[in-house]
């Protein structure tokens, strides 16, 4: 029994005590219980000097700042906080819908870690070519993003336009093949290195959060080779409001897929860090997709591994990708290029319509849940995006 009069907060449900997502609201920074937010500025007497002083922050970024073993004592005084039967002094729940971005967005990497999807977009975009190019399966692909663009979930995304490929030459215009990626993002924090190791990754990923990485497909194919993604990507990337910590996923963690071929030192870990997370993509209002995370070809740790070695630093705030969600089979695709295959076979929405990519006012949501400790389900809050007209 606990203080906190919310039906949603169960383990039965995504948000009970066994998550406990953080987040900012107008209150300050909060953490998600059920279907409510409970502020922490209030109650930050309840947490101890070290820790009332991060939870009184106007954002995650101080916390993030931190160091893992003060992420685990508040985790653990969080818990021993909701699952009370008495309310703490000041308490008081609020509402989800004043949800903003929670941390400062530094650098920006997404990766390209679904060999489902890599393969599907290769024999889409080079039919005549290789699904995959040689270095797939030796290193973690990734481009650097735009962290300016990085928008909170429930933020309308504004249709692009760009270059793309004419009958006579380019053209000039709003994309026509705007598309989704359903992602998983990494929220980096601890204190400012390189070189990390697979084994130290832990110790910099913070919490773990929803992606829509928005493509317009028609300026991709134009602009993409020979240096990769700019335009077609750099105009929006929409994130979970909550982030759900990395601690919370301690029963998801599964085996990757066996390399293709020997890894290079650096890449290899100790410890399985492949996660298993369930993913759901609605297109206004119809389940189209249900993509596996553990059939991912790189962990996070292999990505961050890679992505320092070259002496690059990792900073709290940091943002990292992985790359579409995809699965070998038609359902479990998580971008709409694949899903229509280039546009060539329509998906049918339950309203009658059908739909090869997005068209102004259409409305995307990914949600995502995983296995949690005694049979409870740990949620990733949604990610949800609408498409308005090019302006």
């Amino acid at each position: 029994m606990t203080w906190i009069d919310d039906p949603e907060f169960t383990g039965d449900h995504p948000f009970g005590p066994q998550t406990l997502p953080y987040g900012v609201i107008d209150e300050g920074i909060a953490v998600r219980v059920g279907g409510q937010a409970l502020p922490l500025r209030p109650i930050a007497s309840s947490f101890g000097d070290r820790l009332a002083e991060l939870v009184s922050a106007d954002s995650l970024d101080p916390l993030l700042a931190a160091d893992r073993p003060l992420w685990s004592e508040l985790r653990a005084r969080l818990l021993e906080l909701v699952t009370a039967t008495k309310a703490p002094q000041g308490a008081a729940l609020a509402r989800l819908s004043s949800a903003r971005l929670p941390f400062t967005v530094g650098d920006y990497v997404d990766f390209y870690s679904s060999r489902h999807h890599a393969e599907n977009v290769g024999k889409i975009f080079r039919p005549d070519g290789a699904a995959l190019l040689p270095n797939y399966t030796h290193l973690p692909v990734g481009y650097h993003g735009r962290a300016g663009t990085v928008v909170v979930s429930g933020t309308d995304v504004v249709r692009p336009k760009g270059q793309r490929k004419g009958e006579h030459g380019p053209v000039f215009g709003p994309s026509v093949r705007l598309d989704i990626e359903a992602e998983v993002g990494f929220v980096c924090g601890g204190p400012v290195t390189s070189e990390v190791s697979t084994s130290a990754a832990a110790d910099h990923v913070f919490g773990v959060v929803l992606v829509n990485d928005w493509s317009a497909r028609d300026i991709q194919a134009w602009e993409y080779q020979p240096l990769g993604p700019f335009l077609a990507k750099s105009f929006a990337t929409s994130v979970g409001a909550w982030i759900t910590p990395l601690e919370a996923l301690s029963r998801a963690r599964v085996a990757p897929p066996t390399p293709a071929n020997p890894l290079l030192p650096y890449l290899v870990e100790d410890a399985d860090w492949g996660l298993d997370l369930a993913l759901r993509v609605s297109w206004n209002d119809t389940i189209v997709s249900n993509p596996p995370f553990a059939t991912m070809l790189w962990t996070f740790a292999q990505q961050l591994a890679h992505m320092t070695v070259n002496g690059a630093t990792v900073r709290p705030g940091d943002l990292f990708a992985s790359g579409t969600v995809s699965g070998p089979d038609k359902y479990q695709r998580g971008s709409f290029l694949e899903l229509s295959w280039g546009g060539k076979e329509p998906v049918e929405l339950k309203d009658g319509s059908s739909r090869t990519f997005l068209e102004d006012g259409d409305t995307v949501v990914i949600t995502a849940t995983a296995p949690g400790e005694d049979g409870t389900v740990v949620g990733l809050s949604e990610v949800a995006g609408t498409v308005r007209p090019a302006a």
